[in-house]
């Protein structure tokens, strides 16, 4: 039976900490599907569909990954995909309680699903999404957090949000 993955998030925007786990997890499954979360609530920088275009571009060398959008419930998801693993990242302490929150509620909902947790690279642990965001909008160079095209779409997109008349 094929192992396979599904990576959720909202990789908005997509990092080099997402990369790294990405690129880890095609080591340990056959196939992991990158899972990309439309949450309307939660106020993306960019849409469900250019999260999926920057993930495509970003990881266009790894082999044995699909990249598509999903809304809903992630355990409806995943048993549609023929999954029963769902990846999530670890970076720091903080992040483990809600993420244990998550985990349990899911294995309530769907007891055939695990989630199974890696910790990124040390170089990235200390990378979010929201930071990436809050430091692109005050100017700083990125090149060593997210690929220098997400960097400039990043950047064009927060400079447009902030200047609505340029």
């Amino acid at each position: 039976m094929k192992k396979i993955a599904i990576y959720p998030g909202t990789f908005d925007p997509v990092t080099y900490g997402h990369i790294d786990l990405i690129k880890r997890a095609v080591k340990i499954f056959d196939h992991v599907i990158i899972a990309v979360a439309k949450h309307p609530q939660k106020k993306a920088v960019f849409s469900a569909g250019e999260r999926v275009e920057m993930l495509k571009v970003a990881t266009s060398g790894i082999p044995r990954i699909n990249i598509e959008s999903f809304d809903g419930l992630l355990v409806g998801y995943v048993k549609r995909k023929k999954a029963r693993v769902m990846l999530r990242g670890l970076r720091m302490i903080s992040d483990f309680e809600y993420e244990f929150q998550m985990a349990l509620t899911n294995r309530r909902l769907d007891p055939g699903i695990e989630t199974i947790y890696m910790m990124p690279n040390e170089a990235y642990c200390y990378l979010s999404s929201k930071l990436i965001k809050e430091a692109a909008s005050l100017g700083a160079n990125l090149r060593d957090f997210v690929p220098v095209f997400v960097e400039q779409k990043l950047k064009a997109r927060l400079v447009k949000r902030s200047n609505p008349k340029g």
